[in-house]
């Protein structure tokens, strides 16, 4: 087996998503605390905190800085987050004289979660694009078999007879919601992170809502006046929105599962997957994946929730959980989002014509 599904290189192909995880990647997350310590650095000279010669000079040397990760792995088993040695990295490249313009009024974790909300707004516009090809096939296929009869069932067994319309507007419906949802989940988590050693604005004082201002246009994030450093409710809020997600798409899955059953034979799908000891099986793999990462999201609420759980103005231990579950969910939910419209993709028929 393998400790990541989403990685490994044989069952990545059926759960993993590889444009969505390189948003998580290390690199991508150095270029991300590059382009928050030169927007950092570019304020601090605009507002005076720094001399403006100082802070051209400081974007001058880190232009195109590129970090030691094997220092950054070092670090973090000592510091517990990759912050400091990236941080000591920069300095070193400036040099002593100007080490003391670098990454004043910021702190490790504005690093990180500046960098995590960027990664979820770029993954978000991929969700989204998804989301909305999926409801445009899901609207397709009414047009083509929406009309036709089909056995409404109530706790699996026959009740009274539907369309295919009405079956296919279950699946649609909570998609459309979702899209709706995420404007205003959206809203509130791709915001900067910017308070400094104890969420209280790194002691810049009246300038720091300028500077915060500054940096969060050229991030292209929102800025608010509160720190968000322990209250992760918008995380939690995110991950149930990431949850909502694949368990609409994970009934979906289960009901065509369900449907191309023999002896039910209420659709018709291409592409089903074969058997090593039956030949003649032709197995519904993508709707069950659907049900797996449904299942798998699911259980990642839990340990999200657990992660609102931090302890004064910082947690090490809530805040590095998310660490572990959020990227994962994201991923699930884009493949999820992938699988679908691949799986309607491969309808030929739907209910009796």
């Amino acid at each position: 087996m393998t400790v990541s599904a989403f990685e490994h290189p044989w069952l990545s192909a059926l759960f993993g998503d590889e444009e969505v995880a390189a948003l998580f990647t290390a690199d991508r997350t150095a270029a991300c605390f590059l382009r928050f310590e030169l927007a950092l650095t570019r304020a601090l000279g605009d507002h005076g905190v720094v001399e403006r010669a100082a802070a051209e000079a400081v974007l001058d040397k880190l232009s195109g800085f590129d970090p030691d990760m094997t220092a950054i792995a070092d670090g973090i088993a000592k510091d517990g987050v990759p912050g400091p040695s990236y941080v000591r990295q920069m300095k070193a490249v400036v040099g002593e004289t100007l080490g003391a313009a670098v990454h004043v009024g910021a702190t490790s974790q504005d690093l990180s979660d500046t960098a995590l909300v960027q990664a979820l707004g770029a993954a978000n516009d991929i969700l989204i694009s998804r989301l909305r090809h999926l409801v445009s096939v899901l609207e397709e296929l009414e047009g083509r078999f929406g009309t036709r009869p089909l056995m409404g069932r109530t706790r699996m067994q026959a009740a009274k007879p539907i369309t295919v319309g009405h079956r296919l507007s279950t699946w649609r419906a909570p998609l459309v919601r979702h899209l709706q949802r995420l404007e205003e989940i959206n809203r509130n988590l791709l915001i900067l992170q910017f308070g400094g050693a104890v969420g209280t604005g790194g002691g810049l004082g009246d300038k720091h809502p300028a500077i915060a201002r500054q940096m969060a246009a050229e991030l292209g994030l929102a800025y608010a006046p509160d720190c968000w450093h322990t209250t992760r409710d918008t995380m939690a809020d995110y991950a149930n929105w990431l949850s909502l997600v694949t368990g609409s798409l994970g009934k979906m899955g289960q009901d065509l599962c369900l449907m191309v059953q023999q002896g039910v034979d209420e659709v018709t799908l291409g592409g089903g997957g074969g058997s090593s000891a039956m030949p003649h099986k032709r197995n519904p793999v993508k709707a069950e994946a659907l049900v797996t990462l449904a299942r798998f999201n699911a259980v990642q609420i839990g340990g999200m929730h657990q992660a609102l759980v931090h302890e004064q103005e910082r947690s090490g231990a809530a805040w590095s959980l998310e660490w572990l579950t959020l990227p994962q969910m994201v991923v699930a939910t884009a493949a999820s989002l992938t699988l679908g419209t691949a799986l309607l993709n491969d309808v030929e028929r739907l209910g009796d014509p």
